[in-house]
């Protein structure tokens, strides 16, 4: 370790309006009807908001076909695919949908863009959530592309028109060269309406490429199944700074402040900022105690809650502890 050292703290960090939301869903279909609450997938990726919520009486399943007939089923998210939207009804469940409203366009693009009969090019990571539910709009019209050399491979004419639409959570440098790609091979191109790549993942990343090229080392605070957390440890990693994911403190390397001065801080759309708060405790204990704020962009982005949710006799929808949790700043 080489000593007293400072750390940035990136700001604008952790979650998302979207993560927000679906996490605030849960808290208030507990409060409403009760535990168990039954949650298809993590409703958001990240270990310690799912262990909190079972703590309150949520119960994660990966499947519909996992909840009991009748019961209150709450989809994550990343969103689901008509299939299972089938299943629930099939089950009588009382469904709560917490897909993010940005997952949510870019499955009305897909619908679009399959009703005009395009070759749907779906550029994500296959077998990710978010991609199984957009790719079961229309699975006959979809196919999943995940690098430049994909879109080399696909055995689709020249001049067959497509249409392209992307996982919210990936790289904006990488997909664009992915799209760039797609828009060489192909004479028909047509995109979506705007950047489905989400406003937070932009942000965060963008924030990330400041520190790599201002500290010694980046540290992400993200689970390892959270795709938008990877992507900024990636970007950091191809700015040519140090980084790395830092699930909870218990996985900070203490070896990795070899010849470190100075640190930036992140992290992903899903994390909470009590993680953040634990590591920069741990790390004011290793001599790195002296933090800054780094303002990039700022965001004031909410989505509301459904109106289901609402207080039954004030109308109004309450604070949600763990979803409305606040940033050191």
């Amino acid at each position: 370790m080489s000593g007293a050292g400072k750390v940035v703290l990136a700001q604008p960090r952790g979650f998302c309006a979207g993560v927000r939301r679906a996490i605030g869903i849960v808290e208030r279909a507990l409060d409403l009807h009760g535990a168990p609450v039954y949650v298809r997938k993590e409703i958001v990726h990240n270990h310690y908001i799912v262990s909190e919520l079972e703590k309150r009486g949520a119960v994660f399943v990966d499947s519909e076909e996992d909840v009991p007939h009748g019961a209150v089923c709450v989809f994550s998210a990343h969103g689901v695919a008509p299939a299972v939207r089938a299943g629930a009804d099939r089950r009588r469940l009382e469904v709560i949908d917490a897909t993010c409203p940005l997952v949510a366009k870019v499955h009305q693009e897909a619908l679009r863009f399959a009703r005009d009969g395009r070759t749907i090019l779906l550029v994500g990571h296959a077998g990710h959530e978010e991609v199984d539910g957009v790719l079961g709009e229309a699975p006959e019209r979809t196919v999943v592309v995940e690098t430049v050399d994909d879109v080399a491979r696909l055995d689709l004419p020249d001049d067959t028109p497509v249409a392209f639409l992307t996982q919210t959570t990936l790289s904006f440098d990488e997909t664009a060269k992915v799209v760039e790609a797609l828009r060489a091979r192909f004479r028909d191109v047509v995109a979506p309406g705007g950047d489905d790549i989400c406003y937070a993942s932009q942000n965060r990343q963008n924030a990330v490429k400041d520190l790599a090229h201002r500290h010694d080392l980046v540290l992400v605070v993200g689970s390892g199944n959270s795709s938008n957390s990877l992507r900024m440890v990636e970007v950091a990693r191809e700015h040519g700074c140090r980084a790395h994911l830092v699930p909870d403190r218990d996985h900070f390397k203490e070896a990795w402040l070899d010849g470190v001065a100075s640190i930036g801080v992140s992290a992903g759309a899903s994390a909470p900022e009590v993680l953040v708060r634990g590591l920069l405790a741990l790390l004011a204990e290793l001599g790195y105690g002296d933090v800054e704020l780094q303002q990039a962009m700022p965001e004031d982005v909410v989505f509301a809650l459904p109106a289901r949710l609402a207080d039954p006799v004030t109308g109004r929808i309450p604070r949600t502890p763990l979803a409305d949790e606040a940033q050191v700043r």
